[in-house]
């Protein structure tokens, strides 16, 4: 079992109704019916929210998605709609808050992967498959597929693991045309944001992404894209000067609290029922640094 080490009390706002208490995010509803999503600077390890957070962290996911959304404005649209705090909201919510469209969301992670790593790399050494797709014999961990893939994932509950699944099980579960209108979006937009990450030196090796449908007034829809973007939280980044296949690589991300928790030094047994316990300074310092240091080398922008 895992889950929140202390699940946190939902601030209260005058005209929020609060839904719901993710990993990292809070969401609301306005009284116009939009959805307000404000990034905590909560992080999430071996399928725990910890105790400990990473100042910072919640802008660091805010203003990234941002930056990317409009990197990507003319391949689909998102679900942004102001970055005004809602009238009585707390300060610290500042940027970090984003109100949003609200949308009849896709319950199926969408997934695009570039490397081999993590489960997908576990899937292929049993099967040399991904996802049902298969892959030339060879791989290692960290090695460049011949071609991005769409390998899906079910949508798992806080304390559970994502599970990957078949392209057939998400037409089955969603339709055909959605299938691959989602297949086609997701490729799209990594090689786009792969492309661009390249340019600064960072391998982008997967990265997952959310979506839902907006309804017109004539009933039609269209796809959004939703929640955080190439963020990494979502995505795996790579230095590509160190990039190096056949073992794990050097990532802008929260590995240093995934080592720490899987040393000695915490005396934390993962197998065990016991919550991972609260992070010593010098990690919580380096975890920031590196989500900083991720902002400025994709944006080019400092993030004082």
């Amino acid at each position: 079992m895992s889950g929140f080490v202390e699940k946190p009390e939902p601030v209260q706002v005058p005209g929020l109704t609060h839904l719901h208490t993710g990993k990292v995010r809070d969401l609301y509803r306005n009284e116009a019916g939009d959805l307000v999503m404000v990034a905590s600077d909560r992080i999430s390890a071996f399928d725990w929210v910890l105790p400990t957070e990473i100042p910072d962290k919640g802008r660091v996911l805010t203003r990234l998605s941002l930056w990317w959304f409009d990197q990507l404005a003319d391949l689909v649209p998102n679900h942004v709609l102001s970055t005004e705090l809602p009238p009585g909201a707390p300060a610290d919510w500042e940027g970090r808050t984003l109100i949003c469209t609200s949308l009849r969301m896709v319950e199926v992670e969408c997934v695009a992967r570039g490397y081999l790593t993590g489960s997908g790399l576990v899937e292929y050494e049993a099967t040399r498959t991904v996802c049902g797709i298969g892959l030339p014999e060879g791989l290692v961990n960290g090695s460049e597929l011949p071609g991005a893939i769409f390998t899906p994932a079910t949508k798992a509950a806080v304390g559970e693991h994502d599970e990957n699944v078949s392209y057939e099980d998400v037409a089955r579960e969603v339709g055909v045309e959605t299938a691959a209108l989602l297949r086609q979006t997701t490729l799209d937009v990594y090689r786009r944001a792969r492309d661009i990450a390249h340019q600064r030196g960072i391998i982008l090796a997967d990265t997952k992404f959310e979506f839902g449908f907006e309804t017109a007034e004539d009933g039609t829809e269209r796809l959004i894209i939703a929640d955080e973007v190439l963020t990494p939280d979502s995505s795996r980044f790579w230095p590509a000067a160190t990039w190096e296949p056949g073992r794990a690589q050097p990532s802008y991300d929260k590995q240093f609290v995934r080592d720490w928790l899987t040393s000695p030094a915490s005396g934390w047994d993962r197998a065990s029922e016991t919550p991972p316990p609260a992070l010593p300074q010098e990690i919580v310092d380096a975890t920031r640094a590196k989500y900083i240091e991720a902002f400025e080398v994709l944006t080019g922008t400092n993030w004082a």
